[in-house]
C-alpha cells in the first residue's frame, strides 16, 4: 500500500483483448447454433458439472432452506424488506395530460421476462440476487429467471449454494437456472430449446459475462456493462483511520481488478490508513486477493485540500463514493458523478452493498458520468400514446407538413395536409390505462 500520485486514477481497459473476445464470439455461436447441448457442454468444460437439465429442482430450495443458518435467512430477508420499501418510493406511473389537445401520454408497462446473472466465482453473491430480483418484482415483472454458474461443491442443493437459493426464494424469483459465464448471457438472449430467452439481462459478471452482453445487446436490453467494483473514499483529518482503512480493505477483497482509492489532503490520516492495512491484512482469509489490488488498483493520493478531492472524484466518477468528512452535507451537491454517495462515516459502503435499501449494482469503469444504478425504471418499458383532438389536428398538421416538406418527404405531408376538415375528437382512454 503506498501514497502514490494521480496515475492511480488511470484506470486499466479491460474490454479490449482479443482473446477474450474471440472466446466469447465462439461461445455465443455455438449457443445460438446448437443451443442446450451446447450450453451443456460449455458447463461442463467450465464448470466441470454434468447437468440434465438447467431448471433448479423444488426439492433443492426445501434443501437449501435446511442448510442456511436462521440468522442468514433472517439477514436475508431484512435486506429484500428494505430493498423493496426503498423501491417502492420510485416514481413510476402512467400519466395522460389534455394541455395539449386532446389527450397525450406515456403507459408505463413491465418488461415480460428477464434474467438476472448472480456470478458464482471467488464469491458467490446471493446480495445480488436481492438486488436485482427484488426490483424485478416490484416493477412487476412476472417471469424473473436467475441464472447462476453451477458449483460441484453443491450437488446436495442441486449445484448451486444454497444461500444463493434461499435468496431467490426470498426476493421472488420465478426460476433458477444453473448456468453461468458467456453460455448463459447466451442462452437468455437467443433462447434455446428448454430456456426461454429474456427482454432484457440485468447484473454483474466477470470479463466473459460482460462481453458476452456488450455483444448481445439489441437482441436483448441491458442494465450496462459492469467492471470491476471501485470504491473512493474522500477523508479528511477528523476520519476514524481505522475504519477509513477496514473500508478500503472490504471493496479490495472482492477481486484483485478491483479499487480501493482514498482521497485526502491529511498526510497523518493516510498514514494511520496504511499502517492499519498493513496490521489488518495478513488476519483476512482474502489476503492475497487484497495484496494483489492493493499494488495495482488502488492506493492513496494526497490532494490540496477537500474541493481538490471532490474534483478528482467527479473526474474518476466512481461507482461508491464515501465522504469521510466532517461535514459530509455540504459536499454532498458538488458531487456530481458517482453511482453512490455514502455520506458520513456511519453510512459506510459495505451497508449499501447488503441491506442500505438501494441497489448495489451501480455504474463502473466511469459510467457513472452518464450512467444510473439499477432501479425499478430498469424494469419497466414506456409508451407514448397520442390521441389528439379534431381541432388540435387541424392546427398543427400544416406545421408537420411544412417540416416534412423541408426533409423532402412529400408522403409525410400529404399525409398531414389530408386532414384538413375536422374529424372527431380525440377520445379518453380506456380507464384500463390508467393504471
Amino acid at each position: 500500500m503506498k501514497v502514490c500520485d494521480r496515475s492511480l486514477l488511470k484506470r486499466k481497459p479491460i474490454l479490449e483483448n482479443d482473446r477474450h473476445l474471440r472466446a466469447v464470439t465462439e461461445i455465443l455461436a455455438e449457443v445460438r447454433a446448437r443451443g442446450d447441448s451446447a450450453v451443456r457442454a460449455l458447463t461442463a468444460r467450465f464448470d466441470h458439472v454434468t447437468v440434465d437439465g438447467f431448471p433448479v429442482a423444488e426439492a433443492a430450495f426445501a434443501a437449501a432452506r435446511a442448510h442456511v443458518a436462521p440468522e442468514t435467512l433472517e439477514a436475508l430477508r431484512l435486506a429484500s424488506r428494505r430493498l423493496e420499501s426503498f423501491h417502492r418510493q420510485q416514481p413510476v406511473h402512467s400519466w395522460f395530460t389534455s394541455a395539449l389537445g386532446g389527450v397525450l401520454g406515456q403507459r408505463v408497462v413491465p418488461l415480460r421476462r428477464v434474467g438476472c446473472y448472480v456470478p458464482g466465482g471467488t464469491a458467490p453473491l446471493p446480495s445480488t440476487v436481492l438486488h436485482t430480483v427484488t426490483l424485478a418484482r416490484v416493477a412487476g415483472v412476472r417471469e424473473i429467471v436467475v441464472v447462476t454458474p453451477p458449483n460441484p461443491a453443491y450437488a446436495a442443493t442441486g449445484y448451486v449454494n444454497p444461500v444463493v437459493l434461499a435468496a431467490a426464494e426470498i426476493a421472488g424469483a420465478t426460476e433458477v437456472l444453473r448456468v453461468g459465464g458467456a453460455q448463459a448471457v447466451a442462452a437468455l438472449a437467443f433462447g434455446t430449446e428448454t430456456i426461454k430467452p429474456v427482454d432484457k439481462i440485468v447484473g454483474p459478471g466477470n470479463v466473459y459475462v460482460t462481453l458476452a452482453k456488450k455483444l448481445v445487446y439489441g437482441v436483448v436490453g441491458l442494465d450496462g456493462l459492469a467492471g470491476p467494483t471501485e470504491t473512493v473514499v474522500i477523508a479528511d483529518e477528523a476520519a476514524n483511520p481505522e475504519w477509513v482503512a477496514a473500508d478500503l480493505l472490504a471493496q479490495a477483497e472482492h477481486d484483485v481488478l478491483a479499487s480501493a482509492i482514498l482521497l485526502t489532503p491529511s498526510e497523518p490520516l493516510a498514514r494511520s490508513v496504511q499502517s492499519s492495512i498493513i496490521n489488518h491484512l495478513e488476519s483476512l482469509p482474502r489476503a492475497d486477493i487484497i495484496a494483489q489490488t492493493f499494488d495495482h488498483n488502488s492506493g492513496i493520493v494526497l490532494t490540496r485540500d477537500i474541493a481538490e478531492a471532490v474534483a478528482l472524484a467527479n473526474e474518476y466518477a466512481p461507482e461508491h463514493l464515501c465522504l469521510a468528512v466532517r461535514d459530509p452535507w455540504a459536499w454532498a451537491d458538488k458531487i456530481t458523478c458517482a453511482g453512490g454517495v455514502f455520506l458520513g462515516e456511519q453510512s459506510f459502503e459495505v451497508l449499501g452493498d447488503y441491506v442500505a435499501g438501494p441497489s448495489h449494482v451501480m455504474p463502473t469503469g466511469g459510467s457513472a458520468r452518464f450512467a444510473s444504478p439499477l432501479t425499478v425504471l430498469d424494469f419497466v418499458r414506456l409508451t407514448s400514446l397520442v390521441a389528439l383532438d379534431a381541432d388540435t389536428t387541424q392546427r398543427i398538421a400544416p406545421h408537420a407538413a411544412r417540416l416534412a416538406e423541408a426533409e423532402g418527404l412529400n408522403a409525410h405531408a400529404l399525409a398531414a395536409l389530408m386532414r384538413g376538415g375536422k374529424g372527431e375528437e380525440g377520445s379518453p382512454p380506456p380507464s384500463s390505462f390508467l393504471t
